[in-house]
């Protein structure tokens, strides 16, 4: 989201239950607002139409939102394919000394650590962890902090 708009540049990838995963293309999705409920409501209508998507062949269940039957380790798999895997971990190397890539494709957890088979998948697929500051912050944040740095050019430019 912006203020009054939302990011066009932007695709947002929600692993649901490592059978499913949820797109949300910013630059075609519509009745995406700013709340809460309006953003439940898209994931349900999708996980509502996951009988409709057949193996990677997705699904859309309005305009910009999209399922598609795969887990984890296949939504990584098929990103990779399309942009550079770039994992944030509290761990990481910090993002001020990082180059990023034109196309990365910023992979977080929710409120749980990654499993041991999901590090496995991102320790396969990426080439660098990165942290985004010197202290852990939420998810949702992390997102926010992200987009900062890559519109200032690494907090370079305003």
């Amino acid at each position: 989201m912006l203020s009054h708009g939302l990011r066009e540049d932007v695709r947002v990838h929600l692993v649901c239950g490592d059978a499913f995963t949820v797109t949300v293309d910013g630059r075609t999705v519509r009745n995406l607002n700013p709340d809460e409920r309006s953003t439940a409501a898209l994931i349900r209508d999708a996980l509502a139409a996951r009988a409709e998507a057949i193996g990677h062949q997705p699904a859309e269940s309005s305009p910009g939102v999209e399922i598609r039957r795969f887990g984890f380790a296949g939504a990584i798999d098929w990103l990779g394919d399309r942009g550079t895997i770039v994992p944030l971990h509290e761990d990481g190397q910090p993002i001020v000394d990082w180059e990023p890539p034109t196309d990365p494709v910023f992979v977080l957890s929710d409120h749980r650590d990654f499993t041991a088979e999901e590090l496995d998948v991102l320790g396969d697929a990426a080439a660098d962890r990165i942290r985004l500051g010197p202290r852990p912050i939420h998810a949702d944040h992390a997102i926010t902090v992200a987009h900062n740095y890559l519109d200032t050019d690494g907090y370079g430019r305003y």
